[in-house]
């Protein structure tokens, strides 16, 4: 059993973590870009970046698809139109998504510590979502996302004198690497990952890994 009473802080990914919405998102950069203007294989291309480099900000994904998918300039008009129709998208995909089981019991179990989210989705996207589904009031210590990165996110909250000892639950490679750069213990939850060869990593890694936040409490 993991001792999580040992941290102060507990940093959520949110996509594949909190939410079942890894392969929503997946659609809905899909639509963005037929929406746009991309062919079926420009948008598979999107696609298929936006998975490899899950959990980093859709606006990086999305200057890639203007210059090296669409061979357009980058124009702050395309990047609204881009990040617009993806917010609608997400959200209309996001509604009924499922929530993680056993998030409220693991709130009622570490009442003394601080949870946050540090995610690569719109943080206004998530921070209504959240209040969507009243599981707001669980994240105290903050709801992040993009533009501002996991990295800038994390870095800001190190200037708090009560945030470590710390734990980051994540489910992608940036997720990882996040934790890694910073020192942060890590445990990858698998059960909605997108990840391929999730297993070989974090055993190259020597990760902690659970199927899902319920097998935490």
């Amino acid at each position: 059993m993991i001792d999580l009473n040992k941290y102060n802080t507990i940093i959520f990914d949110c996509d594949g973590v909190i939410l079942n919405s890894n392969f929503q998102k997946i659609e809905a950069y899909r639509n963005t870009a037929i929406t746009y203007g991309a062919t079926k294989i420009q948008a598979e291309k999107l696609v298929a970046h936006h998975v490899e480099l899950t959990g980093i900000s859709r606006y990086i994904k999305f200057k890639y698809f203007l210059k090296e998918i669409m061979n357009e300039e980058i124009r702050d008009s395309s990047m609204r139109i881009l990040v617009d129709n993806l917010n609608n998208e997400v959200k209309n995909l996001l509604k009924n998504c499922e929530i993680a089981s056993g998030l409220e019991k693991l709130k009622h179990q570490t009442q003394k510590l601080s949870w946050m989210v540090a995610s690569g989705g719109d943080q206004d996207e998530l921070r209504f979502l959240f209040d969507e589904k009243n599981i707001s009031s669980y994240f105290e210590g903050g709801i992040y996302g993009s533009p501002t990165s996991k990295h800038e996110i994390i870095e800001e909250k190190l200037k708090d004198k009560n945030f470590l000892p710390a734990l980051f639950l994540g489910d992608s490679l940036y997720d990882i690497q996040t934790a890694k750069k910073y020192d942060l213990d890590f445990i990858f939850i698998y059960g909605w990952t997108d990840l391929n060869g999730w297993k070989e990593i974090c055993h190259e890694n020597k990760l902690t890994y659970v199927e899902k936040i319920a097998d935490l409490i």
